[in-house]
């Protein structure tokens, strides 16, 4: 019960995948049954039976959309995940507003049914982008941090972070990923857990696309990587994958790395439900640092900050919120699947001279969850860190 207070988003995910398991024929009956008590609802408050009879076609002419442009996500190699969930969801609403419009069409009825359709197309194109134009909107996010720590004159260290690939199978994001990588030279590549998606992490073919994308990233100083949640990162199917190519998974373990002159301590602590448990870990880490060497902290989830924090850790790389994946404009995320909520649900924050970035993360949810962004595109995260004094 603690990881349901904790993480309460991921623990509602969990319970949603026999959703994404039901027939079409389970599914489709509901919007056709909410649509008739829409239009009976309509039909009485109004006295007239043709604003019941728009107000059931209008509820079916969008729910057979719905099915359409969600079932085109798989055929069309957009994202994979279930029709059903998301189908019901957006049914769901679609007849609540219907609802809450016959309060006015008691008095108003044409207005209340103008602004009750013009709210379903809103929703209708909200819905096409977030599936199918805002998660393939792949952004690099640079980052400047001057440490005395480095101390390299004229030779920035560059660290480039990918989080929370969630690979089902390859799309045009994954495709272009290598390119983007190879174009921005890294020195160093970090990757910050949840490799496949929750729905597909024992799938041979998602493994499969992983390595294709993981196998056509190169940095001189190394690829270094860490598990992320424990539920999506399983190591028995994922670590012989990653020691083929070479990259250095750090399962509690620090290394000193040493690229282009500049020293780094690069820890890496393996995600758990027990924050404290990893807390002291990390702690363990810090007390045989090297003196004088920066520290780069790599952890999936961002809730280990206050301890980063009082630890003196420089730099702490995460991901696991997604930025919320889905944002309104004026209050950020939604949901962040951590125990602090909002308090670290995306981009850079420092305190008491630790920098922490959040990352986006380039994929998205598994199980019933839409494979949707909103207000929240997918990032790269390129890190240029530099001796006090240093030019950008």
């Amino acid at each position: 019960m603690k990881w349901l207070g904790e993480h309460p988003f991921h623990s509602f995910l969990l319970l949603t995948e026999k959703p994404g398991e039901w027939a079409p024929w389970q599914i489709i009956p509901v919007p056709a049954v909410l649509a008739a008590l829409a239009g009976l609802l309509w039909a009485r408050v109004t006295g007239a039976p043709p604003w019941g009879w728009a107000i059931l076609l209008g509820l079916l002419v969008f729910a057979a959309a719905d099915w359409a442009l969600l079932a085109a996500l798989p055929r069309r190699g957009v994202s994979f995940g279930p029709v059903q969930p998301p189908y019901l969801a957006l049914s769901l609403f679609r007849w609540l507003t219907a609802l809450l419009s016959a309060l006015f069409a008691i008095q108003w009825a044409l207005s209340a049914f103008v602004v009750w359709l013009l709210l379903q197309a809103v929703v209708e194109g909200l819905a096409v982008y977030g599936l199918f134009f805002e998660p393939f909107r792949l952004q690099t996010t640079r980052l400047y941090i001057a440490s005395e720590k480095l101390s390299n004159p004229g030779t920035p260290l560059h660290v480039l972070q990918l989080s929370d690939l969630h690979v089902e199978r390859l799309t045009r994001r994954e495709r272009s990923l290598p390119a983007l990588v190879a174009k921005l030279k890294p020195d160093l590549i970090a990757l910050t857990g949840d490799f496949l998606s929750t729905s597909y992490h024992q799938d041979p073919r998602a493994l499969a696309d992983l390595r294709t994308l993981l196998a056509q990233l190169e940095a001189p100083g190394g690829i270094y990587a860490i598990w992320g949640t424990a539920e999506v990162d399983r190591p028995e199917f994922l670590r012989p994958l990653l020691d083929e190519l070479n990259i250095v998974v750090l399962d509690n373990q620090a290394v000193e790395v040493s690229v282009c002159g500049h020293h780094i301590w690069l820890m890496g602590v393996s995600c758990t439900r027990d924050l404290a448990a990893d807390a002291a870990i990390l702690g363990e880490m810090m007390a045989i640092a090297p003196a004088d060497v920066f520290t780069l902290l790599l952890y999936h989830v961002p809730d280990l900050m206050p301890a980063a924090r009082e630890l003196g850790v420089d730099l702490f790389l995460a991901g696991h919120t997604h930025g919320g994946q889905w944002r309104v404009p004026g209050f950020g995320a939604l949901l962040t699947s951590s125990r602090f909520w909002k308090r670290y649900e995306g981009g850079r924050y420092s305190e008491n001279g630790t920098q922490l970035y959040v990352s986006r993360g380039i994929g998205m949810e598994g199980f019933g969850t839409p494979r949707a962004r909103f207000f929240c595109p997918p990032e790269v995260v390129s890190i240029v860190l530099s001796g006090t004094g240093e030019g950008r």
